[in-house]
């Protein structure tokens, strides 16, 4: 059928409702039945030069897939149930999209030709779906390396740049090793990211298959306190950290360290940990407390949707931003993200929950208001945003705006800043092509560029595995020689 962009509507991935998944810490979403995906694949275009996988930045902005996938390919293998076909389409440029078909936020989409008149292909959603079937299929199989180079990478930290440069290693024949400190692999895709987003038994999934495949992981050892720089690099050939940008920037207010003003990242780790069986402090407990997330990002939405399941009595987010309009903003047209107003799946379970969007927009918080030493409430300030003709925003502070809300846990999730202790403290200076000052360590994922998506993680794992390996390849050349 022709023109099938303009027949089919748009579907995404189905969701549970609200009364039942608040209930729980479940995946929100499912696959898309086969019918159905079918027939969103079948709305792709097939664009003579499809942006949707172009993967690169105009400013700061990501146009497109930045590992590259093969888009409008596996759409159209999908079409003609080929889903064999698709699996390993997708799996050319992908090491793991049953996580990116859950968590990335699809700049895909944003840069779908179709995007510029209609509503784009739901490239995400078919994404998870093929690999989602692959695994029901049993399509997805270890794959054993079975001729090894000799030579030994250890990765620093195992969240999506970790894994996927250990994974491009490991599959041309280096013996590699994964070092991380929590108790599990995975990072933030372990601990940064709620279960209802993203099933852990997903990670350990995938974690296992490497494992199945031959890459060592090694958990509970810190680098810098459990094992030293210097040892790695004497015992392994090359060391990459891919550590993440770990720094949780804070508030900068009076009385931010006040009890009860948590970092988000610390909150929503002590939550998963929960959910394995450890206790809960008590701070950590949104249960009957009137709870303020600061910060308007993912992390803050899921800070939000967590609040939600452990009982809050109100949940309130402040964003610094006005609010998004339902249309793509002059300021961004295609092929960027169109930033739009959306009912993220932790606005619209607060919807249901307490009659009303948290999101509070245009506020500064000026004060943590405390009482023996525990905070009770944040004094804020309306702002107004003025846009200057030279793009450059300027924020000023309303006349008579000041408020004050009540809080007995304030969540801060205003973004990272670089890595948090290894990197700058043993000296390690960043170079460029993920080099560093320091002959055989690399760098690479958030700890090279900063906080960035999951998709540009796996992206700089899998391009430092063959800066890795052309570093090995001359060093066994070297060896070689020398002997």
């Amino acid at each position: 059928m022709k023109h099938n962009f303009l027949n089919i509507a748009r579907t995404t991935l189905p969701e549970r409702h609200v009364e039942e998944r608040v209930r729980d810490y479940d995946e929100y979403a499912s696959r898309m039945d086969d019918q159905s995906v079918q027939q969103q694949a079948a709305r792709c275009m097939d664009c003579g030069t499809p942006f949707c996988h172009v993967g690169d930045l105009i400013g700061q902005e990501t146009i497109g897939c930045p590992i590259h996938n093969y888009i409008p390919e596996w759409n159209k293998l999908v079409t003609k149930a080929d889903w064999m076909g698709a699996y390993h389409r997708l799996m050319e440029t992908n090491n793991f999209p049953e996580f990116t078909g859950r968590v990335c936020p699809a700049p895909c989409e944003g840069s779908c030709t179709l995007g510029i008149s209609e509503d784009p292909v739901a490239i995400k959603s078919i994404e998870r779906t093929i690999i989602d079937r692959a695994f029901e299929e049993g399509w997805v199989k270890p794959r054993p390396v079975h001729r090894k180079t000799g030579m030994t990478v250890a990765v620093i930290g195992s969240g999506p740049a970790g894994l996927a440069a250990a994974d491009q290693l490991n599959q041309l024949g280096h013996s590699v090793t994964i070092i991380e400190k929590a108790d599990e692999a995975g990072g933030l895709l372990m601990y940064g990211i709620p279960n209802m987003k993203l099933d852990k038994d997903v990670v350990r999934r995938r974690v296992r298959l490497l494992e199945q495949e031959g890459i060592v992981i090694r958990t509970n050892v810190e680098v810098g306190t459990d094992v030293t720089v210097e040892s790695l690099r004497s015992d392994y050939d090359a060391v990459i950290f891919a550590t993440g940008a770990q720094k949780q920037r804070t508030l900068g207010i009076d009385d931010d360290d006040a009890v009860g003003v948590e970092m988000a990242m610390d909150y929503l780790t002590a939550s998963m940990h929960e959910r394995k069986g450890a206790s809960l402090a008590s701070v950590y407990d949104a249960k009957d407390k009137n709870v303020i997330v600061i910060g308007g990002g993912d992390t803050g939405a899921d800070c939000v949707a967590t609040a939600i399941r452990q009982g809050a009595k109100s949940v309130v987010q402040f964003g610094k931003h006005p609010s998004k309009g339902l249309l793509r903003a002059p300021e961004k047209p295609w092929p960027l993200q169109p930033d739009t107003l959306t009912t993220d799946y932790a606005y619209a379970e607060s919807l249901a929950v307490y009659e009303k969007d948290p999101r509070t927009y245009l506020i500064r918080s000026n004060q943590i208001v405390t009482k023996e030493g525990r905070v009770t409430g944040i004094e804020t300030e309306r702002m107004t945003k003025v846009v200057n003709p030279d793009g450059q925003a300027t924020f000023f502070v309303e006349e008579d705006s000041m408020e004050t809300y009540p809080a007995d846990l304030v969540l801060v999730a205003i973004g990272f800043e670089r890595p948090e202790h290894e990197l700058r403290k043993i000296g390690v200076e960043k170079t460029k092509d993920f080099h560093t000052a320091v002959d055989n360590v690399f760098v690479a994922g958030d700890a090279k560029r900063g906080q960035s998506l999951i998709v540009w993680a796996i992206r700089e794992g899998r391009e430092v595995a063959e800066v890795v390996d052309a570093y090995l390849d001359t060093c066994k050349t070297v060896l070689k020689t020398s002997s």
